[in-house]
C-alpha cells in the first residue's frame, strides 16, 4: 500500500520579505568594489583599446599630445611673452606642468561622461555602478606613464639633475588622481540626468587650466589671490610636481605643504559628498539613462 498524500493546509501563507535599500555610509558597499576587481581590469582595458582603436597613430598620440602643447605654449608663453619660471628653461617647465595636468583633464573627462557611454551595460547588469567612473581615471595612468618617459631626454638635453624628490613624484599624481575621481562622481552622476552636464565639460576644463599654474608659474599670481587659488587642488599637484622634477620651489616648502593640506581637505569634502550623492543617483541609472 501506498502512503496517502499529505497537502499543506491551505490557509498558510508564504512569508514576504521586504528588501530595502540601506541608508546612510552603509548604504556605499565599498567592499563590493573588491569583490568586482576583476571586472574594472577589464573595464579599464576596454577603455584604453577603445581609445586607439582604428587610429593611423595609435599609442604615439601619448607623445605627440604633451609634446604638441609644450611647442604652442614655449611659442606663446616662453618666446613671444618670456614667461618667468625661475631660471628653468621654459620647455621642460611647461612639461613639467603639461605631464599632470593633461593625465587630470582627460581622465575627468572621460570619467564625467562615463556613465552615459556605459549605457547598454548599466541597463543590462548589475554591478557597482561607481566602477565606470573609477575606470576612466585609472584607465589614464598607462598614457601619464609612457608620458613621462619624454621627462627622460628633455632633463639630459638641458643637463638638469635629477634629486630626490623625483620619490615623492608619484605622490602628487595619486593627488591628480584623487582630484579626478572626486569631481567625476558628481559630473558623471549629474549627465546621466542632465546631459547638459555632457556640454559644460569641455568649457570647465579650459577654464579650470586657467585657474592652475601649467603654463605660468605661481610666482606671478600676488599673495591674496594665491591664497584662492591654493583652493584648487591641481595648484599642489603642478607646483608639487615642478618641485618633485625639476626642484624649484620659489614659494619654499611650507607654501607646497600648505598647500597640500588645502588639497587633501578639499578632495575629502568633495570625494565623500560625490560618494553620498552617487549612491543616491544610482538607484535611478538603469531608468533614465
Amino acid at each position: 500500500m501506498t502512503a496517502p498524500r499529505v497537502f499543506p493546509p491551505m490557509n498558510i501563507q508564504p512569508e514576504i520579505v521586504d528588501i530595502e535599500p540601506r541608508s546612510g555610509f552603509a548604504a556605499l558597499n565599498l567592499s563590493a568594489l573588491w569583490r568586482y576587481r576583476e571586472l574594472l581590469y577589464f573595464l579599464i582595458w576596454r577603455d584604453v583599446k577603445v581609445r586607439y582603436k582604428q587610429t593611423a597613430l595609435g599609442v604615439a598620440w601619448i607623445i605627440l599630445q604633451p609634446l604638441i602643447q609644450v611647442v604652442v605654449f614655449n611659442v606663446i608663453f616662453g618666446i613671444l611673452m618670456e614667461m618667468p619660471t625661475g631660471g628653468v628653461p621654459y620647455p621642460i617647465f611647461a612639461l613639467a606642468g603639461v605631464l599632470p595636468w593633461m593625465y587630470f583633464s582627460n581622465a575627468l573627462g572621460r570619467s564625467a561622461t562615463s556613465l552615459v557611454g556605459s549605457s547598454n551595460l548599466i541597463s543590462k547588469v548589475y554591478f557597482p555602478r561607481l566602477l565606470i567612473p573609477m575606470a576612466g581615471v585609472l584607465g589614464g595612468l598607462l598614457d601619464l606613464a609612457v608620458g613621462i618617459l619624454l621627462l627622460v631626454p628633455a632633463l639630459i638635453y638641458y643637463r638638469i639633475p635629477v634629486s630626490l624628490n623625483i620619490l615623492f613624484l608619484p605622490l602628487f599624481l595619486l593627488l591628480s588622481a584623487l582630484t579626478a575621481l572626486a569631481f567625476s562622481l558628481w559630473l558623471s552622476a549629474l549627465n546621466v540626468r542632465f546631459r547638459d552636464v555632457n556640454y559644460l565639460i569641455p568649457f570647465l576644463i579650459q577654464l579650470w587650466m586657467y585657474l592652475t599654474p601649467v603654463f605660468y608659474g605661481r610666482s606671478l599670481i600676488p599673495g591674496k589671490w594665491a591664497d584662492l587659488l591654493a583652493l584648487n587642488p591641481m595648484t599642489a599637484v603642478i607646483d608639487g610636481a615642478r618641485w618633485a622634477i625639476l626642484g624649484t620651489l620659489p614659494a619654499g616648502v611650507g607654501s607646497l605643504i600648505q598647500e597640500i593640506m588645502v588639497a587633501l581637505a578639499v578632495i575629502a569634502v568633495v570625494l565623500v559628498g560625490g560618494l553620498v550623492y552617487f549612491r543616491a543617483a544610482e538607484r535611478q541609472f538603469a531608468d533614465i539613462i
